[in-house]
């Protein structure tokens, strides 16, 4: 019998409340309205009193019930500063180019999130030449991005996928080791092909005298298999805190060469795993390749174009597109439920991973697209948490577990399943994080992405169903322009700045 590797205990919060699963401002908040339902009734007001308690009822479960991942009070409060940003014009957007008031073709004029970005270039590295550098202003992190070529695991066996797993661990294992990068993004879009390489490829080795027979079955056959063709592309983010890199890096030179410098080191080691998870190629990309990718996310017919350069080998390819260039022409105010940009309209979704585990390749099908011109885009953000913020994080796990465990057996109730579950995934981790093994926050995230003319939301509903019986898909209401960078652009970003815990 094959073995599958399984990922179980993915379903824990990473922030458990203490007292009842509810955080110290809900907890202060539920006490703050009681105090007026007891009052009354010490006071002998009981009519007074329990019109109090239906009224401070309702706000606890305003404070307190979550719905679609969000109580409702922050529901509101998202609703009202969506609304403000709208009426204000903070969440449009136009490039400066658009407006005829480029000024430096290197700086970048990206939207929403994406502006505390910067993109420095650091100094050369190996036969990959000059590679871009992230650098995320609002969380002080540096990154690098490379483009791997992958041949997928739809057609692995078992235990292939199992050993694959057991690398991936392996190099997560390996990151949590050093001190300088703690973060790696795996990025992968199903795109289209727009079949730029055959029309290059046809064009070169074209026959004039060929029969026009011959000529009109192969345009037939164009049309019909390339309106189904698709491709994937696929990144690997890695990145690391500032305050990790700051005294290496001060001893490499210090600025932005010593940071790079610094990260190369780590780069040049990721490379082996990356092929023993089956990387044909990797390819740290340098400032115009990432550019490219940041435009091909926010315009997918822009790579026809951009490859067809590349591949014919013309002097505006050579040059390299600027990074002024990366973003979209415009993007409105973004939808409560969607996120516009150009000709695109693309709706996200966290990915939530279901309580009894998953196994190595089971995201696959949120990446099979349905329809011609549609794009699928599926990010994995891992973290690698320090040995102390590890240790801490599941010994209060445990503690937490065995505290709510030992109080109802003291009042005679009998465990449930799920608390038993939970309490044997606690020892669990303890044991491992103990045996030197790390501690992983992830998020997961995914998005469809169609021509504006489209209807998105039937293709948000084709996601959902191949979705349906594997995971649960949180739609990213209010944020779907920064669920847009975490899903579709190979950034890094898509990880809150949080310390410790597990997601």
């Amino acid at each position: 019998m094959s073995s599958v590797r399984i990922y179980r205990g993915l379903a824990r919060r990473e922030k458990p409340g203490w007292i009842m699963g509810l955080s110290p401002a809900q907890a202060l908040a539920c006490l703050v309205l009681a105090v007026p339902v007891l009052w009354t009734v010490s006071a002998g007001q009981f009519l007074r009193a329990l019109i109090l308690a239906g009224v401070c009822g309702l706000a606890a479960a305003l404070v307190v019930v979550p719905v679609r991942g969000r109580p409702a009070l922050r529901w509101l409060a998202h609703v009202l500063l969506y609304q403000l940003g709208a009426a204000l014009g903070w969440s449009r957007w136009q490039s400066r180019a658009a407006a005829g008031e480029l000024d430096d073709p290197n700086e970048p004029d990206l939207p929403g999130v994406l502006q505390r970005v910067s993109f420095p270039d650091g100094p050369v590295f190996q036969h990959h030449g000059r590679v871009c550098l992230i650098h995320d202003t609002g969380e002080g992190r540096w990154g690098a991005t490379a483009r791997v070529t992958h041949t997928g695991v739809g057609l692995l066996s078992a235990e292939e996928c199992d050993r694959l797993a057991s690398r991936l661990g392996s190099m997560l294992l390996s990151i949590g080791h050093r001190d300088v990068v703690d973060r790696l993004s795996l990025l992968v879009r199903t795109v289209p092909d727009d079949g730029t390489e055959y029309e290059v490829w046809r064009s070169r080795h074209d026959v004039a005298e060929a029969p026009d027979l011959a000529r009109r079955a192969v345009d037939e056959l164009d049309r019909t298999i390339g309106a189904v063709s698709v491709r994937h592309e696929v990144f690997v983010t890695v990145s690391g805190p500032e305050d990790a890199l700051r005294k290496p890096a001060a001893a490499a030179g210090g600025g932005v060469e010593g940071r790079a410098r610094v990260l190369y080191r780590v780069l040049d080691g990721l490379e082996d795993p990356l092929k023993a998870l089956g990387a044909d190629s990797v390819e740290w990309l340098s400032g115009s390749g990432l550019a490219e990718a940041i435009r091909t996310g926010f315009n997918p017919d822009s790579s026809a174009a951009l490859r067809a350069g590349q591949l014919t080998g013309s002097e505006t390819d050579e040059m390299g597109m600027p990074l002024a260039a990366a973003g979209p022409t415009q993007a409105p105010t973004p939808g409560w439920r969607r996120y516009d940009h150009d000709a695109y309209s693309t709706v996200s979704y966290s990915v939530l991973m279901p309580e009894a585990g998953t196994v190595f390749g089971s995201l696959a099908p949120l990446l099979a697209v349905k329809s011609a011109g549609e794009r699928r885009c599926l990010a994995m953000h891992y973290e690698v948490l320090g040995s102390r913020a590890a240790s801490r994080s599941v010994q209060g796990y445990r503690f937490r577990s065995g505290v709510m465990r030992d109080y109802k057996a003291s009042k005679g109730f009998s465990a449930s399943a799920a608390d038993d579950r939970e309490a044997g995934g606690a020892r669990a981790q303890e044991q491992a994080v103990a045996a030197g093994h790390s501690l992983v926050r992830y998020a997961a995230a995914a998005a469809v992405t169609v021509p504006a003319d489209r209807s998105v939301e039937d293709h948000a509903a084709r996601l959902e169903n191949d979705a349906a019986g594997r995971f649960r898909l949180l739609r990213l209401d209010l944020a779907q322009d920064s669920a847009f960078v975490a899903a579709c652009l190979p950034l890094g970003i898509g990880l809150p700045n949080v310390r410790g815990g597990l997601l």
